[in-house]
């Protein structure tokens, strides 16, 4: 079969663009996703089955049993079809060359930071942008060959990180940038006249992966790394965590509480009061309110949170 619009994804996110895509710009000729057992081999944060929008749209859907497109039965699929303009949208995985050539016009996702491509290159951009502290964030709607990230831009979009963003606030934001993003290159398309800038003047660098356990808190560590790790993993993420008298404390929400209140009676880590319980917690340079958590035990003042 020959398909002319091509999807790639997996989560919440490829969900709300295939959506718009079909209501808005045209259809969707196939989306490409995993298939349930895949999930049992690799941790997917955001995953959601996108069978829906086969009773919804019509699409097509592939569901590869090989997260890195390997496997012989999707080899076998790009072989014996042939497709003009893929889009990737929540698929965290390399494409490989042998899939990437099948497509007339290339396939295009998405990659962002707090500067240009190349710099910036690799895993978890969002969550790292916003652990480190970045106020800016500038999306690029690239073309895809074997390589992470190359700068072959299509075009970009930047917005703010502000003081108040999640990682979900802030997925919020690249839905809206993607939406007119993916327009313009729909649009490209149709003129027959997808053209990219590969003359980027900045450097190499790069994220590493990020996994669950990365979002252990230590409050040895300053107030403002405390919170930006914490907005930086919570959900759709598995979120920050420390230790509460021998159990596990997974915290979803906090933000700075004072840096001036004399606390130095109270040890870094320790919860100094709890109102509406929410934990007030002695930091290395104040204190943070962590206003929603998970505990099996049920927190008390004078614990040390470790």
């Amino acid at each position: 079969m020959h398909y002319r619009i091509v999807l790639f994804g997996v989560k919440d996110t490829t969900a709300a663009i295939a959506s718009y895509i079909q209501d808005n710009l045209c259809p969707v000729d196939l989306l490409v996703t995993i298939h349930p057992e895949v999930l049992s081999k690799n941790q997917v944060s955001g995953y959601q089955s996108l069978s829906f929008l086969t009773e919804r749209y019509g699409t097509q859907i592939f569901e590869t049993r090989s997260y890195g497109l390997k496997d012989e039965e999707t080899r076998r699929f790009f072989e014996e079809n042939t497709f003009e303009l893929g889009i990737s949208m929540g698929w965290q995985r390399l494409i490989p060359a042998g899939v990437l050539e099948r497509f007339r016009y290339g396939v295009f996702g998405f990659h962002g930071n707090c500067g240009y491509l190349p710099f910036g290159r690799g895993r978890s951009p969002l969550n790292w942008s916003i652990i480190k502290g970045d106020t800016r964030f500038i999306l690029n709607l690239f073309r895809y060959d074997e390589k992470a990230d190359s700068p072959n831009i299509f075009a970009n979009e930047m917005c703010a990180i502000t003081p108040y963003d999640t990682v979900r606030t802030m997925q919020y934001k690249n839905m809206m940038v993607s939406k007119r993003l993916i327009a313009k290159l729909i649009e490209a398309y149709r003129e027959g006249n997808i053209s990219v800038n590969r003359n980027s003047r900045d450097f190499d660098s790069w994220y590493g992966k990020r996994t669950a356990e990365d979002g252990k808190l230590d409050f040895h560590e300053r107030t403002r790394d405390l919170y930006n790790l914490i907005r930086g993993v919570t959900r759709p993420f598995p979120g920050a965590f420390c230790s509460c008298k021998g159990e596990r404390m997974t915290v979803w929400r906090a933000h700075p509480f004072d840096e001036i209140l004399d606390l130095s009676m109270y040890a870094p880590g320790e919860i100094v009061d709890i109102y509406d319980n929410m934990l007030i917690v002695r930091t290395v340079d104040g204190s943070l309110l962590i206003e929603e958590y998970e505990c099996a035990l049920r927190p008390e003042a004078g614990t040390v949170l470790e």
